[in-house]
């Protein structure tokens, strides 16, 4: 019957594209769900491009499975770690289900009462941050899912970051209440003081724990069970007596924190006047697209319970794509913004590739699409380097499985083959140059040595460490020239992990690595003159140039950039010299003198300097360049740099003074902790290097019932007799190579 059904669409779907243009669709679907999903594609106030992000073990993957349910995408429900010997939908690769955690964002489409949801799953570990980065980037609202016993956790903190970064109106979803010490209302309170957000529960769980049956809705105030084998029958009933009081008292503080930040709300709520239901969804919506109000749901994904008031919630309170303005820059001329129409669908295509992947026939690009509409077949621009494209298919994606589509209008998120480009390009049809803004992207923390173990397979080793860099903007890749080794770095232990992993399974590529490399920095702490002059001569034209000036440190949020300044006055130095001078500066900065590590927060100014008219050239230059800050940055007081990582433990209390007794053995700086529930949590600053083997030795201190977090925070000095064993290390390796 389905394959029918499917037949039949496709006669349908064929036809009235040649009628009406409208796009065609492999049917996964039933028909009537289809056809609905189609009448809503031309309708951009009917989008809504979601993201679901969290702290890692939240429930993410398993809330997307449910709704992926509940909307029909899906047939049945499977779990997170292939409990089931399936896994979840969108935790496609097997190393996610292997794991059990989510590595890459996956994106999927479904439709929930007439309206179309694009959704991506993101990763919680923040090893993969990137993949956040990359789907708040691109989409018009976030679901932020928290456990309602772990409450705002590390990365919790690291997504809410990420979301006003980008300026991404959120809505709450406290998990996993069915938990032993389950606490919605104190999740709450830390929304409140953690995030500092002003939110307020939309939502009151109908028992707790094993003892949860449904939820009450405090804005309607109606009762929700959810009944039926799995939870999809949702049954709306009288709110029960002994839970009235309770819903009421929720409903006054809503209305007190809509009151903080809506006029009309305030005026009501000051002539102690009822606003009606109308008025309290309406300011609701309002402010939570202004990013001045998040709205709190409940639930237990796992017990199939609050997903679809979630979904409700989604399409009553987070934007559709038109009401997020978006801007592009002039191509040209950085500070001239535009901005794009999202409604009309003749005007010049622009859109943003923010992914890119593997696919079973190549290269897959993920595209969100800002302002007019792409067909297949049509001709695009890459801004970056002004290259003319053909679009050869265009599909949808649904985790690991796509359906082709024949054009995508504004608002949309689509995937491409065959495109050639990185993470972050921007793409329109040639009328406008124009570019998005682009992704924030973190420096990498951690580096190791690779290599193939058998010589034969280097070609697979390129294609995938080529692959990876395309990807993975926070994925680095360097050729040490003295070791002659390849250097990986990345965000963390695990993210380079599963970079091995995946040229084992997918390159059948076995490597060896060296041991993990902390990032380390150099940097000066005082101002410091120089004169250099590079003479070489060997008969006949010689090299010759001279440089004057001075390095000095960069303070504030300057601390770890370079900075180069030209300050010479007259001919001394002809002007087509300077770029080498400033690439020579720069090449010293790659590799500094003191550990061998690169240079960073310091100002390079040139003020004079000394040319000859044969023997100058801009090599010359490059190597007085060089020289100069050589001799500059031994009188500059320097010094090393090493990564300081907020870590956050978790553990029985109990255990509270082996882990603090443990942090202090490693040099750690105790920020703050708290205990509540028989659990306390302690935030520490502690430097990378100290790290390694931490989690075996928790695990030993807490009998394997504390868990840990960490993500870089910044560069800070190191301790002298750390900065010293650098220095006699690297010293060592000069006079071993020399030999």
């Amino acid at each position: 019957v389905e394959r029918g059904k499917a037949s039949m669409w496709r006669v349908v779907s064929t036809l009235s594209h040649q009628v009406r243009g409208v796009a065609t669709r492999k049917a996964t679907a039933p028909l009537a769900a289809l056809v609905r999903f189609q009448s809503t594609e031309r309708d951009i106030t009917k989008i809504r491009n979601i993201g679901i992000s969290a702290h890692i073990d939240s429930g993410k993957t398993t809330l997307t499975e449910r709704v992926l349910f509940y909307t029909g995408r899906i047939k049945e429900m499977h779990e997170v770690r292939g409990k089931d010997d399936v896994g979840a939908t969108m935790d496609s690769m097997e190393l996610e289900k292997e794991k059990g955690i989510t590595i890459a964002s996956a994106a999927t489409y479904t439709t929930w009462k007439d309206h179309n949801i694009n959704i991506i799953d993101t990763p919680g570990h923040v090893d993969f941050t990137i993949e956040v980065e990359r789907a708040l980037r691109v989409l018009d609202g976030a679901v932020l899912v928290l456990c309602s016993v772990g409450g705002v956790q590390a990365q919790t903190l690291t997504v809410d970051r990420q979301m006003k970064r980008y300026n991404v109106p959120r809505i709450a979803f406290i998990n996993k209440c069915d938990r032993p010490g389950a606490d919605p209302f104190r999740i709450v309170n830390q929304i409140r003081a953690k995030l500092r957000l002003n939110a307020a529960a939309v939502q009151i769980p109908i028992g707790l724990e094993s003892d949860m049956k449904g939820v009450v809705d405090v804005v309607r105030r109606k009762a929700y069970y959810f009944e039926g084998p799995e939870g999809a029958q949702v049954a709306v009933k009288e709110v029960p007596e002994h839970l009235v009081e309770k819903m009421e008292e929720t409903r006054h503080e809503l209305i007190a924190h809509l009151a903080d930040v809506d006029e009309n709300i305030g005026d009501l709520f000051l002539m102690e006047e009822e606003p009606t239901e109308a008025d309290i969804i309406a300011a609701i919506r309002k402010h939570t697209i202004a990013q001045t109000f998040v709205p709190v749901f409940m639930g237990t994904a796992l017990k199939n319970t609050g997903i679809q008031p979630l979904l409700d919630g989604v399409l009553d309170y987070l934007p559709a794509p038109i009401e997020s303005e978006v801007t592009a820059m002039n191509a040209n001329d950085e500070t001239d913004s535009v901005t794009l129409d999202q409604q009309d669908p003749d005007k010049p295509f622009v859109g943003l590739a923010f992914k890119l992947e593997r696919g079973q026939f190549g290269q897959l690009t993920y595209l969100r699409t800002y302002q007019g509409t792409l067909r297949k077949g049509d001709f695009i621009f890459n801004s970056r380097d002004n290259k003319k494209v053909k679009v050869p298919r265009l599909v949808r994606m649904h985790s690991n499985s796509m359906e082709d589509v024949n054009e995508v209008h504004a608002g949309e998120i689509c995937a491409m083959f065959g495109l050639d480009c990185a993470s972050g390009d921007t793409f329109t049809d040639g009328s406008q140059a124009l570019t998005m803004e682009s992704m924030f992207v973190p420096e990498p923390v951690i580096s190791l040595s690779i290599r193939p173990e058998n010589s034969k397979d280097l070609e697979q080793f390129s294609k995938a460490i080529g692959r990876f860099q395309r990807q993975d903007p926070t994925f680095r890749v360097h050729l040490d020239t003295e070791s002659n080794e390849t250097i990986v770095s990345g965000m963390g232990e695990l993210h380079l992990e599963v970079y091995r992993e995946m040229m084992l399974r997918e390159y059948n590529c076995p490597t060896v690595v060296g041991k993990p490399r902390v990032a380390f920095r150099e940097t000066i702490n005082a101002k410091a003159p120089f004169d250099y002059i590079h003479k070489k001569q060997s008969g006949g034209s010689g090299q010759y140039g001279r440089v004057i000036g001075d390095i000095e440190p960069l303070t504030g949020e300057d601390n770890n950039k370079l900075e180069f300044v030209d300050e010479t006055v007259g001919t001394n130095i002809p002007k087509n010299y300077v770029p080498s001078i400033e690439k020579g500066f720069r090449e010293a900065c790659e590799k500094s003198f003191l550990t061998g590590h690169p240079a960073q927060g310091i100002r390079f100014t040139l003020r004079d300097g000394v040319s000859h008219a044969v023997d100058s050239s801009d090599l010359a230059f490059r190597l007085a360049a060089i020289g100069a800050f050589k001799q500059a940055f031994e009188k500059a007081q320097p010094a090393v740099l090493q990564p300081i990582m907020n870590v956050e433990i978790v553990a029985p209390d109990e255990y509270q003074g082996a882990v603090i007794g443990g942090l202090n053995k490693r040099k750690g700086t105790i920020v703050d902790s708290e205990s509540e529930d028989g659990q306390f949590t302690v935030r520490a600053e502690v430097a990378l290097n100290d790290m390694f083997g931490y989690s075996s030795e928790l695990r030993a201190s807490t009998q394997g019932k504390g868990e840990f977090t960490m993500e870089y925070n910044k560069h800070d000095l190191c301790a002298p007799n750390v900065q010293k064993e650098l220095e006699q290390k690297y010293q060592e390796e000069l006079s071993a190579r020399h030999k």
